[in-house]
């Protein structure tokens, strides 16, 4: 059962990790000049591209809450453990793991930060 819990975190992270790689291409047909084209302007004027950006923020936040109450899990299983050595051991591996799922949560973060500025600075064409 454990295994198969971490595995659908492991799976679920790996996703979030790719699904703003893989859009990258697409990115750059759609935005509100090409909606605009269809007569399919919004009334708030929102680029998709924008949008887009904050669902992938929200969802980094998010998993990176389930990171921290990961740890914080550890952390009352060890306070809890009552000296028993296993309880011990399970805690430090739920804390580990909670600590690396926070730093890939946190690297993925910035790197979804860096591509965004990067491609709307090349669309916009402050490239320079």
């Amino acid at each position: 059962m454990k295994k198969l819990f971490k595995s659908i975190i492991v799976f679920t992270m790996v996703a979030f990790l790719l699904i703003p790689v893989l859009s990258l291409p697409a990115q750059a047909q759609i935005g509100m000049n090409y909606a605009g084209n269809f007569g399919l302007q919004a009334a708030n004027e929102t680029d998709p591209r924008d949008m887009a950006v904050e669902i992938v923020k929200y969802l980094m936040t998010f998993l990176g809450i389930i990171a921290v109450v990961v740890i914080l899990l550890g952390g009352f299983k060890w306070m809890t453990a009552a000296g028993n050595e296993d309880k011990v051991a399970e805690a430090k591996q739920l804390i580990i793991a909670g600590v690396i799922g926070l730093i890939i949560v946190l690297a993925a973060f910035a790197i979804v930060q860096f591509v965004v500025t990067i491609t709307s600075d090349a669309l916009n064409g402050n490239i320079g």
